[in-house]
């Protein structure tokens, strides 16, 4: 007797970021994808990313993004939409919900992260 599939499914991992402990887990939901990235240990600030329903060409779609709780920075969003665009796309274009708490936010840590977030894929 086989149990049954969890109603939500989740994965998380720890990897070191230009010498910075980097916590990911990743959820999926029947409606979003949430995704906590965080170098302190908390969420963090949550904001929300979807897809831009307007969006003519589906090869490249836009992403709105909502800072639903903590600071409003225009890093914030770049951030967001940097790291979860191909959690979007790969999710066959869903929202993602995202925590970040981040203390290092460079170019080459977003990149390191995004590999860390693709380990941890659930959906």
């Amino acid at each position: 007797m086989s149990s049954p599939e969890p109603v939500v499914r989740s994965r998380q991992t720890e990897r070191d970021v230009n010498g910075v402990s980097t916590q990911v887990v990743c959820t999926e939901f029947s409606n979003y994808i949430f995704v906590v990235l965080t170098q302190y240990g908390k969420i963090g600030t949550l904001i929300s990313v979807t897809p831009d329903s307007k969006s003519n060409d589906i090869s490249t779609p836009t992403l709105s993004t909502k800072v639903l709780l903590g600071k409003e920075e225009p890093l914030t969003h770049v951030c967001a939409k940097n790291l979860a665009m191909f959690v979007s796309q790969e999710a066959g274009n869903r929202p993602v919900l995202l925590g970040l708490a981040l203390k290092d936010s460079s170019i080459d840590s977003i990149k390191q992260m995004k590999e860390i977030i693709k380990s941890c894929q659930v959906w």
